[in-house]
């Protein structure tokens, strides 16, 4: 008998991944950072590279061996590495590795060196996030390094690429000159020498929506999770995560009564309340107290008081609720649920926050479908 759990479902990944396979001719590299948005790095890879994804995307060196080591061959590039890490691993292992400065670009040919064969490298060109990237004024000199240490057989220029700011907005400005700088980029770097296989721009929502960016290679990710990447579309995309949880405890209290730390909540009548095992320790932000939506016994309810490490309160008025009943804070809206894009329109953040935030130690992931 379980008490609390985050089901993922993977066929639904994989349902995802046919759509978004569909939808281009450029390779699929489908994201799986951040353990797969909460959803659980591993079952997550072998569902996507079942249902046609050609690539995978990571973060981090770790995330990238831990691919390896679990026997993943496919493709797979590692973009955010901070100094001094062992990437000669990485290279040794196939990874594609990431470089937007001369500085990191050394760092690559350093592992190329230790580990006796060419750094697959990724050049990164700053288009207008102002995140990571090389600008558009340091970029000539990264792409005469690059160009040079591949001479030398120390690197190979694998791909180009950079990242939307506006894509969610698909008719915003800021993409088109996104793609322009891009597009001059590519410009100079074929003044330099280097003809990349994979040219790539396009995240989740301008895969779904801009086919002019996806060049050689998209890169998907919340879409991936059945999550829309754009207000007010779904896609026919289907929510892969649910989160939920057995009642432990019911009671019936006077009106008047104060709910939770604080008591930044009071009932208005007399009342059942419903203790539901679920908190912020296990990814329920503490922002959701007083408004965060949870489906219990046929009905929408919402967190009475403040949201606790283990535990959040439901107001459940005078409905038949007794302890074992499933409370769903969110999952499939087809299903009559709440959804991630609830809980984020409810606290004011993202659909990615709240499922990142889930299927930590405490709760344990299920997994439904077939297993990769």
């Amino acid at each position: 008998m379980w008490q609390a759990e985050v089901r993922v479902d993977l066929d639904a990944i994989r349902d995802n991944v046919s759509r978004l396979r569909a939808g281009t001719s450029a390779e699929l590299m489908i994201v799986v950072k951040g353990d797969a948005y909460g959803h659980g790095m591993l079952p997550v890879a072998g569902a996507a590279l079942d249902a046609g994804a050609d690539w995978l995307g990571v973060c981090t060196l770790d995330e990238a061996l831990t691919l390896r080591r679990a026997g993943i061959t496919a493709p797979v590039l590692a973009w955010l590495l901070a100094p001094g890490l062992p990437l000669h691993d990485g290279v040794a292992a196939d990874v594609d590795l990431a470089a937007a400065s001369v500085g990191q670009l050394a760092e690559l040919v350093t592992a190329a060196e230790r580990a006796g064969r060419p750094t697959r490298t990724h050049l990164k060109i700053d288009t207008g996030l102002s995140r990571g990237g090389a600008t558009l004024d340091d970029w000539p000199e990264l792409l005469d390094a690059a160009a040079k240490a591949q001479a030398d057989g120390l690197v190979e220029v694998v791909g180009i690429w950079s990242h939307l700011v506006y894509a969610d907005a698909p008719t915003h400005a800021t993409t088109d000159r996104q793609l322009a700088v891009f597009t001059e980029g590519l410009a100079l770097a074929e003044r330099a020498g280097l003809r990349p296989r994979y040219r790539h721009l396009a995240n989740s929502a301008a895969t779904l929506t801009r086919p002019d960016t996806h060049f050689d290679l998209v890169r998907p990710g919340l879409a991936t999770y059945g999550l829309s990447p754009v207000p007010g579309e779904q896609f026919g995309l289907r929510p892969a995560m649910t989160a939920r949880a057995r009642v432990t405890l019911t009671k019936r209290v006077p009106a008047g009564t104060g709910v939770s730390y604080g008591h930044t909540y009071h009932t208005e009548q007399e009342t059942t309340l419903a203790v539901v095992p679920l908190g912020y320790a296990d990814g329920v932000p503490r922002h959701a107290s007083n408004v965060g939506p949870v489906q219990l016994a046929g009905a929408r309810r919402t967190i009475a008081g403040r949201v606790c490490m283990d535990q959040i309160v439901l107001d459940c008025g005078d409905d038949p609720v007794v302890p074992g009943d499933v409370a769903t804070l969110f999952g499939d809206g087809a299903a009559g649920v709440p959804t991630a894009d609830d809980w984020a329109e409810a606290i004011g953040t993202i659909n990615y926050e709240i499922v990142t935030r889930f299927g930590g130690v405490r709760v344990p992931r299920v997994y439904d479908g077939r297993q990769p």
